[in-house]
């Protein structure tokens, strides 16, 4: 009788600790510019496959980020992004934000230094996403210095790109890479031909290694890629000079696919397997690449396709869902369908929304956010651009809707200026 009293008793405590550890785990984790893997792609699934008018359920929203086109890192329960000229601040200086990810609370918030202010206003502000790994989180600002902070708001320990590695822009817009961590390794890229990539120890900050890419224009705005070549990794990324591969060992250059200079180079390149896609655009165009493995660690590329005008993506972005390509045709907010393989236009299409579009994927949809402030749902069909669903987000309009958008544990999380805001997709 005890012996099953006993078992009744063990068989309560698991199923309670069991309960108690489902509802406490946090939603899913992005905790880097466009998710774990850089895809963009969500996989989420079982979300809202039409929206209502008003949009998918509005969970909370909050505000007092100031401006701000930073995407969000989302970790353990956190919201991590950047904002600068903070409503009841004495001055204009940026700040590294974190938000309690079920309510939009906000926890803390640090100084990173000054405000962007070069160009035009609506040019100005935070422009990249934090990485979190662990207990740290990782920023750099537009004006290249990189800080290691705690989960909790404690500054670590904190690199200048430009005045410790010569760093160099090969644009005016500051820099926006969000820095790539790999083990106790943090790969960022100062640009330039001094040291167009260096590899520190993401514990302290000492270099590990660097990178020295003969006439390099200057960083572009990409963030960093692990790929895999016959045994090799390899990180692969794009400057103001085009598409590159470096060895992650030891940091040679392994490979490099030279392009004419354009007014910046922007997008984050998508690798699958051994190839390469990599896009600029100003009307420069998109190109496909192979990686081919050689002797003693070596990898070389060949062109599948070269540089093709009508794959052009500004700074909105291009996702890869099953064999296609989606993205904005340069900055004309008319978004494009085209085969991986050939780079084929399969559609083009107009949407609800207008101007620059970035975008994000899950479930078989495709997650549009226009600079005007729409946000669209449309499927992911190479057939023909089909919306179905439409909602304009609360704040916008008073300056572009460039924040990329965020899709994880159900939810659409859309940063919109001064605002925060969380809608619930699951159907």
């Amino acid at each position: 009788m005890l012996r099953s009293l006993q078992s009744l008793l063990t068989c309560i405590l698991t199923v309670t600790c069991v309960q108690v550890s489902f509802a406490a785990k946090p939603d899913g984790d992005w905790p880097t510019f466009r998710g774990p893997a850089r895809t963009a792609v969500s996989p989420d699934q079982n979300l809202l496959t039409s929206w209502p008018e008003s949009g998918p359920k509005l969970l909370w929203e909050t505000d007092g980020l100031g401006r701000g086109y930073s995407s969000l890192a989302i970790a353990d329960g956190r919201i991590y992004t950047m904002g600068d000229t903070i409503p009841g601040e004495r001055n204009d200086d940026e700040f590294l934000f974190c938000f309690d990810q079920q309510t939009g609370e906000q926890l803390w918030k640090l100084r990173t230094g000054p405000a962007w202010t070069n160009g035009k206003e609506s040019w100005q502000s935070s422009r990249s996403t934090p990485t979190v790994d662990k207990d740290r989180v990782y920023v750099l600002t537009a004006h290249g210095k990189l800080i290691c902070a705690t989960v909790e708001g404690r500054k670590v320990w904190n690199k200048d790109l430009k005045k410790e590695f010569n760093g160099k822009k090969a644009d005016s817009w500051g820099y926006s890479e969000s820095v790539l961590i790999d083990g106790d390794t943090l790969v960022v890229t100062p640009g330039g031909t001094k040291n167009t990539m260096v590899a520190l120890n993401k514990m302290n900050g000492r270099v590990i290694w660097t990178t020295v890419r003969d006439g390099d224009r200057g960083a572009g705005h990409a963030s960093t890629l692990i790929t895999n070549i016959g045994g090799t990794k390899v990180y692969v990324t794009t400057t103001g000079s085009g598409a590159m591969g470096v060895r992650a060992e030891d940091g040679k250059l392994l490979w490099s696919y030279e392009i004419d200079k354009t007014t910046a180079v922007i997008p984050t390149p998508i690798v699958r397997d051994d190839l390469v896609f990599f896009t600029a655009g100003y009307n420069r165009g998109g190109a496909l690449l192979k990686q081919v493995p050689g002797k003693e660690g070596e990898v070389t590329v060949e062109e599948i396709y070269p540089i093709t005008p009508h794959l052009a993506n500004k700074h909105g972005g291009v996702i890869l869902v099953g064999d296609s390509l989606y993205g904005d045709s340069d900055d004309k907010g008319i978004p494009f369908c085209a085969d991986l393989m050939t780079g084929e236009i399969r559609w083009k299409a107009r949407g609800s929304g207008r101007n620059s579009a970035s975008m994000a994927a899950a479930d078989g949809h495709i997650y549009i956010r226009y600079t005007d402030g729409t946000m669209t749902l449309a499927k992911a069909s190479p057939e023909k651009f089909e919306e179905v669903g439409s909602f304009e987000v609360p704040g916008s309009g008073s300056r572009p809707s460039w924040s990329h958008p965020v899709i994880t544990g159900g939810k659409l999380y859309l940063r919109e200026g001064n605002k925060l805001l969380s809608y619930d997709l699951r159907d």
